[in-house]
């Protein structure tokens, strides 16, 4: 089909290109611009039924324009599974259309939770709801699993999400069986109630050791209300943080960041992770306006930039904008990363060691031939969608990524005592310090920005890499799955089945 020119041009803004989107209401295929306005990146679009919608993109246009370089050419699947017959994004599966294998798949094992959160991407059926979902069987999640393999080769990274997964009764299992299957870096999306009460639960996990990725909003009893509907959920958080740390099972916190809620608190979050032995690094999510959120206009939302410019002020610059890189294997505009040295009372983010910037602007390497390839390596595997956080295979590419910047790592600092020492605690010369214990010294921080029906840009889409895997076989992009109407199809489907008594079809 054939798009016609984009006829309306709102005045001052410049445009900076044309792209394709949905409209907000009917999930009709639509034109769209991307304008730069006041210094920010607008999304403006017309439905011939429903009229014009603008949204905010990007809240740095000069970061918009200085990130794009930072575009790695897209890697396929081994296996296709479904066929273009209606274009993007309608076939989803993946289709020949997509430009991107999966860094990370997603499997929501349920859709029940023991929370009612305001804010949900899942649309997840709280304790009101409770037996009107779906749970997916032990056959589900294995056949699911091998069609990962399959189209994969080798995945390493696989999250069980929800609903709560934690309180789907095999959950446990299937952790175990993607650890059998080769999946060396499993993780457990989760609220952490269940951590923080359940003894055999938690050492379930002490002795499967799946890393887990915390929701954890802020401190203020007023934003776990406002995005969680619950005042009093701080407590239970940080009991399951240290008993996690007990039973040295490693964790990202996750921080979904809404506009005029919590942005405040970005700082904290960080400083928190940095000392918390439990913590490997923290997880930013701009929210979006997709399945269960708060009512905002959406020109007014965070997004990556303003995450980045809150952390440098209320950090007082001990992580700076500059830090952060662009995630290459996605668009550069969905992410940025960075990691960071723990050195007794030292942070020091790896970009100011290493050169990343230069290694993964895809535009300046081009010309590069003396570029150290190994080094390229190292730096893909760690600024990835699939980036295996507090592992100690990323450790280990931290270290050798310094190691071949000729950069010295000398840990612990002149100063360090055991009680100063909010890395390791260890003691020992870094020659002698363990992988695990050497991971303790690495810190990983990064910021995502997911799209919704209003800022949704076909293009970007092409690229995901971040997909959920269906019972059916297939992996449906992120934002696609949340925003185009696949979830809800899919969620149906699940749901008539369990209902009914019958059996669970692929």
């Amino acid at each position: 089909m054939q798009w016609p020119k984009i006829a309306f041009r709102p005045k001052y803004d410049v445009v900076i290109e044309e792209t394709q989107s949905i409209c907000p209401q009917c999930k009709t295929l639509i034109p769209a611009l991307l304008v730069e306005r006041e210094g920010k990146v607008i999304m403006h679009k017309r439905c011939p039924e429903h009229g014009e919608f603008e949204a905010l993109v990007y809240g740095d246009a000069a970061m918009f324009q200085r990130v794009a370089p930072f575009n790695k050419p897209g890697v396929p699947p081994n296996e296709l599974t479904t066929k273009v017959e209606k274009g993007c994004p309608w076939d989803c599966g993946i289709c020949p259309e997509h430009r991107q294998h999966l860094c990370l798949g997603i499997i929501e094992v349920n859709s029940a939770c023991n929370l009612d959160c305001p804010l949900c991407l899942a649309d997840a059926l709280g304790p009101s709801r409770a037996g009107q979902g779906f749970e997916l069987t032990y056959e589900q999640v294995n056949f699911i699993l091998d069609r990962f393999v399959i189209t994969e080769g080798q995945p390493e990274v696989v999250q069980f999400s929800g609903g709560e997964p934690s309180l789907h009764p095999r959950i446990l299992e299937f952790i175990a069986l993607a650890q059998a299957k080769g999946i060396s870096y499993v993780m457990l999306n989760t609220n952490g109630i269940r951590i923080a009460r359940d003894d055999r639960f938690l050492e379930g996990l002490a002795k499967l050791k799946p890393h887990i990725y915390l929701q954890f909003d802020g401190f203020d009893p007023e934003t776990s209300l406002r995005l969680r509907g619950r005042a009093d959920l701080l407590e239970t958080k940080l009991k399951a943080l240290d008993r996690l740390a007990e039973a040295d099972v490693r964790v990202v916190l996750v921080a979904a960041i809404e506009y005029g809620v919590n942005e405040h608190e970005i700082g904290r979050i960080v400083e928190f992770g940095i000392r918390h032995p439990a913590v490997f690094g923290v997880s930013f999510q701009s929210a979006f306006r997709a399945q269960r959120h708060l009512p905002a206009d959406p020109l007014q939302r965070i997004t990556t930039p303003d995450i980045l410019k809150a952390m440098e002020g209320q950090t007082s610059g001990l992580l700076r904008l500059s830090d952060f890189v662009p995630i290459p294997c996605c668009s550069p505009t969905c992410g940025v990363a960075t990691y960071a040295m723990l050195t007794g009372e030292r942070v020091i983010p790896i970009p100011r060691l290493v050169p990343v910037e230069m290694y993964l602007d895809y535009i300046t390497n081009r010309s590069m031939p003396s570029l150290d390839q190994a080094l390229l390596y190292l730096l893909e595997r760690l600024w990835s969608s699939g980036a295996k956080v507090g592992s100690d295979q990323a450790t280990a590419f931290v270290f050798e990524a310094l190691s071949r910047a000729r950069v010295p790592v000398r840990m612990p600092d002149p100063n360090w005592t055991a009680e100063r020492c909010t890395s390791c605690r260890v003691g020992l010369p870094i020659s002698q310090h363990q992988p695990r214990d050497l991971g303790r010294h690495v810190f990983m921080i990064s910021v995502r920005d997911f799209m919704d029906p209003y800022n949704f840009d076909v293009k970007d889409i092409h690229k995901c890499c971040v997909g959920v895997l269906l019972p059916d076989g297939r992996s449906v992009p992120f934002c696609a799955y949340n925003s185009v109407g696949y979830r809800e199809q899919v969620t149906a489907q699940l749901t008539r089945q369990q209902l009914s008594g019958g059996r669970h079809v692929r």
